[in-house]
């Protein structure tokens, strides 16, 4: 079997010095559609250096994002990467990310969990740098067809929608150019931009990245619930649902509760269908 749990669990994490700068912080929030209106000062806080706050699902970016990509190679690890799905994404900060910084990323595999048709595995991300812990990633890939060891399935989160209208309704077009501009925070992959590649993998057209639609929505929790404070985060889950294009419009909806808000993200044009699911910000 391409996929050892036990071997892949026990290796040693794999470690790299990863830096950025402000440019690296801005592009990404430009990536997620900040800077409309341009001369707004609540939008200045993501895209103009002398008053730069990094938004925390930037640990999902910095360093290009090697952590995911490094941690599907090593020990006990032999993957098609064309069977590869990423399921789901939590970040955990520790502290608020400075605009310009260096640190030490280590990846390892956390768990393998054994869901019939796929593995999944939890890549689990830790930064430091020289004043201490930064953030901690945990990514859920899918692995087609590795499933069926008879490991365990670990756990089926799911979180239930208060059953209420919602606080805050936001909707935020994605940009014609949007995947084209993200994409240079890190992922190339070539499903966000050829059309060629995207029909092979039996889309119409690229789609969205889905980490892009996860910072677009932290964003607007942000902006709308938390006054624009991006060091009240302590935390950012979700499960990817479904794809998004470019041209179409997320509709955010946001349930605000005692230290966490809960959020449904759908493709608006498309009757609604889901493109985040069980999100959740928890925060002071």
């Amino acid at each position: 079997m391409p996929i050892d749990p036990e071997r892949a669990v026990a290796a040693e994490p794999r470690s790299a010095e990863i830096s950025w700068d402000h440019k690296d912080v801005q592009l990404y929030h430009l990536g997620l559609g900040a800077g409309v209106p341009a001369t707004d000062p609540d939008e200045l806080r993501y895209t103009f250096e002398s008053r730069l706050h990094v938004l925390p699902s930037f640990a999902t970016v910095a360093g290009a994002g090697k952590g995911i990509a490094g941690g599907l190679t090593g020990p006990g690890l032999d993957i098609d990467l064309t069977s590869v799905l990423h399921g789901g994404q939590t970040v955990r900060l520790h502290r608020p990310i400075p605009p310009v910084g260096t640190a030490v990323s280590a990846t390892r595999v956390a768990a393998v969990y054994d869901k019939g048709k796929a593995a999944v595995l939890v890549l689990r991300t830790e930064a430091s740098d020289a004043d201490g812990p930064l953030w901690t990633n945990d990514s859920q890939i899918f692995v087609r067809g590795e499933g069926g060891f008879g490991g365990d399935r670990g756990p089926s989160v799911r979180t239930e929608l208060p059953a209420r209208d919602p606080d805050k309704t936001v909707e935020k077009r994605i940009r014609e150019d949007q995947a084209l501009l993200y994409r240079l925070s890190g992922d190339l992959n070539p499903l966000h931009a050829d059309p060629g590649f995207a029909a092979l993998a039996g889309f119409d057209r690229p789609i969205l990245h889905g980490l892009c639609s996860y910072g677009m929505t932290l964003k607007a929790v942000v902006d709308t619930l938390l006054g624009g404070e991006v060091a009240r985060v302590r935390s950012y889950t979700t499960r990817f649902a479904g794809i998004v294009f470019p041209g179409e419009t997320l509709r955010m909806r946001m349930w605000a509760g005692d230290g966490r808000v809960q959020v449904a993200v759908t493709a608006a044009e498309r009757d609604d269908a889901p493109v985040l699911a069980d999100t959740v910000v928890e925060h002071t």
